[in-house]
């Protein structure tokens, strides 16, 4: 950030006031105590406050000591703090006699919130430090760490606005506030064991059977018997188990009802993380920063059972792994001294929960106890998930420590709300110039999750005074989101799914169009009426062009195939040999019906009855894990593509198999023709190659593809998004062959490459409109 000091004319006084706006993530970060703590040291006089725009403060002094005041400013501003812009003129003196902190600025909300930060290293020290007075204290936080997003229910960023309303500060805890030499100095969340909240252990009926240290030891011994215990964490309700007792994951799974999707789990500390993990420099960082994520990690060779059950993630060499980030955790986890299954608390397709009421209803046959508290939690955030890719972050659910962090994106309309996808739903609107995304709100679908994403669309407009003049939506015409958008009195406007998941990316990325951009995923509604998936779409000013995609196949079932990866891959079959395909036995995909199913199947592809086309990556790599054998039926999305990734295990080949590129004439998209591709595996699986080499030439043919299609479109900038490039084999390889073919690849970061990253290309995409 670059701080552009006022022009001081020839003959002006040495002593001067200065008016300073602060932009950015600014509040909740310890900015006015910092600013206060600058002025008084440098013998400045004025104010500092919070505004609905960030943070605001007029200055009265020497010249020399406010400019080094705004030097300052930006060269040592709050760790936690991220200043997008200083505005600095200069005014006549009025003779302020002190510096002090001032009430807040209600108007006009443009200020970003702060995200919910992991507790801090000094206040863990306190926290277990038995002659503080925060000793085993669950809500200890200071101006650098604790809950923010996830306790603001409105701007600015005062106690006041926030869920501790209702806890009066007492005598100490007051005075730790106001001294400017106190680390806790306007920590709006401060609290202590006497005037803070406080936890409880209830039944599974909701009755209460132990309070405060007694509660949190009671719930860790339940814990050790093998029991799931509900906790009420910062932005809602967990469910924790032993993660090294098949017995006990296998219990919780079978009363969350989710059969095999991984489950994240909760180390001790980061030596035993090491000790199950390989875990990159760029990982241990990432573990530790204060968003404290979910990081996918490759598990140990040969893996220790003895520490986390082989149920924890079936069929699955990564774990996602995750440190203490609450006092809460660090307390529980200081007296397990072992890794623990820490989820959503939810069963599968729903919410999760943030009161007592819900969780004593809703989680009542999943968990045997609760450990709550009573402070209440103003929006659900789920915690973030990231993976490292080419050396840096690939968040792939932006949630709890990211959020709502603004992305800065030029030109946007400030009046259109995105409202996002279908699936890992998020909404977008913009604040100041800026981007603000939603946390992850889930799949929408059922009444409870319908509910909870109208609730978010709600809360986001409550919290910054927006009343939207237009809904950016997909242009898919049943998601629940589309149907939200056009019940709305305001217009409506659809957006391309892969045309937004390209202009996230750009966005991100600050990227000028001419792009090409390469979005693979699962599904999305196409312009020809088919599912579009594989796509290459060149973008310029005026818009989007489809330059290139995967040959379409039939899916019968429609929906079905999502659930059976084998109907992708008979799909796939028909498409290449006909009604002959059903005789080959031989092949995983067709073994997997009966006759009677196969024979309505063919019937089903041959007249193209209930079988949609489609162009989709995904579905392809589903087909091809299904005749590799590796996946019939998938319990989660993307289950079966995922497992292809794995398969390659450690097999390190540049062999690849051919795919065919047609011309598309008459103007229309070239075609990546898969035949071969398809026929080269069914080929090496007969002749006994293994099936960890045929997935990385797979990989390999795909990453081929997309530098085959970059050589003919010509243009130097390749944006990748879609959920496709979660993969990280096919994320570095697409990169590193881009670069050396002379292109200039990008893909996403802070903004997940799935469907969470729609809402930001929906709102780009209204930024376009207007150009």
């Amino acid at each position: 950030m670059r701080v552009q000091l006022p022009v001081t004319a020839a003959g002006e006084s040495c002593f001067a006031r200065a008016r300073i706006i602060l932009s950015g993530t600014v509040q909740g970060a310890g900015m006015r105590p910092f600013i206060y703590r600058l002025a008084t040291g440098l013998g400045l006089k004025g104010w500092v406050r919070n505004s609905p725009v960030g943070v605001c403060a007029e200055v009265e002094g020497l010249r020399d000591c406010i400019n080094e005041l705004l030097m300052r400013i930006a060269a040592e501003q709050p760790s936690a703090a991220h200043i997008g812009g200083v505005e600095a003129t200069f005014l006549e003196p009025v003779g302020y006699a002190s510096f002090e902190i001032r009430a807040s600025l209600s108007g006009s909300k443009s200020a970003a919130i702060m995200p919910d930060l992991a507790t801090c290293a000094d206040c863990v020290r306190e926290l277990f430090d038995p002659f503080n007075r925060r000793y085993r204290y669950p809500f200890i936080n200071c101006t650098q760490c604790g809950p923010r997003f996830s306790i603001v229910q409105a701007i600015p960023y005062d106690r006041c606005n926030t869920t501790m309303h209702g806890f009066s500060l007492c005598g100490a805890c007051r005075d730790e506030y106001e001294n400017a030499n106190d680390r806790r100095f306007h920590a709006q969340p401060i609290a202590c064991p006497n005037c803070g909240p406080q936890v409880s252990l209830c039944d599974a009926h909701g009755k209460c059977i132990a309070a405060r240290d007694d509660a949190l030891m009671r719930a860790a011994d339940l814990i050790r018997r093998g029991q799931i215990i509900a906790l009420k964490g910062l932005g809602g309700f967990q469910l924790l188990a032993d993660a090294r007792s098949e017995a006990s994951v296998q219990r919780l799974r079978a009363r969350k009802r989710r059969d095999e999707k991984p489950f994240a789990v909760m180390f001790p500390t980061l030596d035993s993380i090491i000790a199950d993990c390989v875990v990159s420099e760029a990982e241990v960082q990432w573990l530790s920063t204060p968003q404290a994520p979910i990081v996918l990690l490759r598990r140990q060779e040969p893996h220790s059972p003895q520490r986390v059950a082989a149920n924890v993630a079936p069929r699955n060499p990564n774990l996602g792994a995750m440190l203490p980030y609450t006092p809460l955790h660090h307390l529980l986890m200081r007296e397990l001294q072992c890794v623990i299954v820490c989820t959503s608390g939810n069963r599968s397709s729903e919410p999760i929960c943030i009161d007592d009421d819900e969780a004593f209803e809703r989680l009542n046959d999943i968990a045997d106890a609760f450990l709550t508290h009573n402070r209440p939690i103003a929006r659900p955030i789920d915690d973030s998930v990231l993976r490292v890719v080419l050396g840096r972050e690939l968040v792939i659910r932006r949630a709890r420590g990211f959020a709502p962090s603004p992305i800065s994106v030029e030109g946007l309309r400030p009046d259109a709300l995105a409202v996002g996808a279908q699936m890992k739903n998020t909404i977008a609107i913009s604040v100041g110039g800026a981007a603000v995304l939603s946390q992850y709100l889930g799949d929408l679908g059922t009444l409870d999750a319908d509910n909870s994403f109208e609730r978010g669309v709600r809360d986001l407009c409550r919290i910054y005074d927006s009343t939207p003049d237009r809904f950016m939506r997909d242009a898919h015409p049943d998601y629940d989101s589309t149907r939200f958008a056009k019940r709305q009195t305001q217009p409506s406007v659809a957006v391309q799914h892969h045309y937004a998941h390209v202009l996230s990316c750009m966005a991100e990325n600050a990227l000028q169009p001419p792009i090409l951009g390469i979005a693979w995923d699962g599904t999305g509604f196409g312009l020809d009426g088919t599912i579009w998936g594989g796509e290459f779409l060149r973008v310029d000013r005026r818009g989007f062009k489809r330059v290139a995609h995967l040959r379409t196949f039939g899916l019968p079932g429609g929906e079905r195939a999502v659930e059976e990866p084998r109907r992708a891959a008979l799909g796939l079959l028909f498409e290449i040999f006909g009604s002959a395909a059903f005789e080959q036995q031989h092949i995983p995909s067709i073994s997997a019906f009966s006759q009677v199913e196969l024979e309505a199947l063919r019937i089903m592809l041959a007249r193209s009855v209930n079988t949609p086309r489609t162009s989709s990556a995904g579905r392809l790599c589903d087909g091809l894990a299904s005749i590799l054998g590796l996946r019939q039926r998938a319990s989660f999305e993307g289950q079966a593509a995922i497992e292809l990734e794995f398969a390659m295990g450690s097999v390190t080949t540049n062999q690849a198999y051919e795919v065919d590129l047609s011309e598309g004439g008459s103007d229309r998209p070239l075609v990546l023709d898969w035949a071969r591709m398809v026929e080269g595996v069914l080929a090496d699986r007969a002749s006994g190659v293994t099936v960890e080499e045929i997935a990385a030439r797979i990989h390999n043919s795909m990453v081929e593809s997309i530098v085959c299609i970059a050589r003919r479109v010509q243009v130097e900038c390749v944006a990748l998004s879609g959920g496709c490039f979660q993969n990280n084999y096919l994320t570095e390889r697409t990169v590193q062959r881009l670069r050396k073919e002379g292109f200039r690849p990008y893909w996403h970061r802070q903004v997940p490459p799935n469907d969470g990253g729609i809402a930001l290309g929906q709102l780009v995409a209204a930024a376009r409109e207007m150009e």
